[in-house]
């Protein structure tokens, strides 16, 4: 049986994620960062879940997603409640969950055509 790897028809796309790096496309990343179909963030300055503001979400939303997707680590770790208001005042979903778990949703999610962006925390 002859295996053929497809690409799926959006410019970024997530193969995977743990508490110390995902692979985007073909490059790894251990810092902190955003991903949506159409859109790759580096670097997002957020690293700790626990201490996450309004503001630090605006990337997010900025893509003008229907769900947000937040990777907090190799557990999963909720935000401050005032944090995950921001999403919900303007309509917008958001789930917490580990790296690996959000990786694993995100490549769904993509790969339906929703508007989803994710966000994930590296120490």
């Amino acid at each position: 049986m002859q295996l053929n790897l497809e690409r799926p028809d959006y410019q970024y796309f997530l193969r995977g994620a743990d508490g110390t790096g995902a692979l985007v496309n073909e490059r790894r990343l251990t810092a902190s960062f955003i991903i949506a179909p159409q859109a790759l963030v580096e670097d997002w300055p957020v690293r700790d879940a626990s201490a996450i503001g309004a503001a630090d979400l605006e990337p997010l939303l900025a893509l003008a997603p229907e769900l947000v997707l937040l990777g907090t680590g190799a557990t999963q770790v909720f935000p401050p409640a005032a944090a995950l208001a921001t999403c919900l005042r303007r309509g917008i979903g958001i789930e917490v969950m580990s790296n690996a778990a959000a990786a694993r949703t995100y490549t769904v999610l993509a790969g339906e055509g929703r508007r989803v962006a994710a966000g994930f925390l590296f120490p």
